[in-house]
């Protein structure tokens, strides 16, 4: 095992493991929003991170197989999910319909509107955990990618996959705040709960029909 295999396997799994994380979805509009609030960020990222950790750790020691002989487990873990996604999309589309909720959705520098800690990890913790896509892409398919890299460089394309991981929700997560200026207007959250919404619903509708 020499240098460029390293380096080569490492960049492989950062760019794998960026392909998979950067999209729209559940787990993403969820750090976004609480970015733009300026709410909790460093632990929500930091579970986010660590929890994606965990997932590609687990797929490169070869837990994927164990996905492929429990299909039930993953049948269960989709409706659970799916019925998740659609309910935090419904509660979005009501910050749109009631101004109140609207109004307090934005936090004063007083901290009043703001959500505690324990909700916001817990959210993010169902986002993460009941979303069966996490276990079929980070799990088995990246586990599988890692594994076909040769002997001692499966963990070196996990790290990469991990440092992708990283990199997607700090700048995510910390960067949300270059975009107060724009939220600053209600009408502003009201397209961004719109989008949130339609994006909850829809994914978890896909995870219902099994797409």
């Amino acid at each position: 095992m020499n240098s460029p295999d390293i380096f080569h396997a490492a960049g492989l799994g950062l760019g794998t493991g960026l392909a998979l994380i950067v999209a729209i979805g559940a787990q993403n509009a969820f750090v976004l929003r609480q970015g733009i609030r300026g709410e909790h960020i460093g632990a929500i990222v930091a579970v986010c991170a660590i929890s994606d950790a965990v997932l590609i750790a687990a797929g490169v020691l070869g837990t994927g197989s164990l996905l492929t002989a429990a299909p039930a487990a993953v049948v269960v873990l989709r409706y659970v999910g799916a019925a998740f996604l659609v309910t935090y999309g419904v509660m979005a589309a009501r910050r749109i319909l009631k101004p109140q909720a609207l109004v307090s959705a934005e936090p004063g520098p007083s901290g009043a509107g703001r959500s505690g800690l324990a909700a916001a990890l817990a959210t993010v913790m169902a986002l993460t955990w009941l979303n069966p896509h996490v276990y079929l892409d980070t799990v088995l398919l990246l586990g599988s990618v890692a594994n076909a890299q040769g002997p001692g460089l499966q963990w070196w394309f996990g790290a990469g996959a991990m440092l992708g991981s990283i990199l997607w929700f700090c700048s995510l997560g910390f960067g949300a705040k270059l975009l107060r200026g724009f939220f600053a207007r209600p009408a502003s959250w009201r397209i961004l709960d719109g989008g949130i919404a339609v994006t909850m619903v829809g994914l978890g509708v896909g995870l219902a029909l099994g797409s």
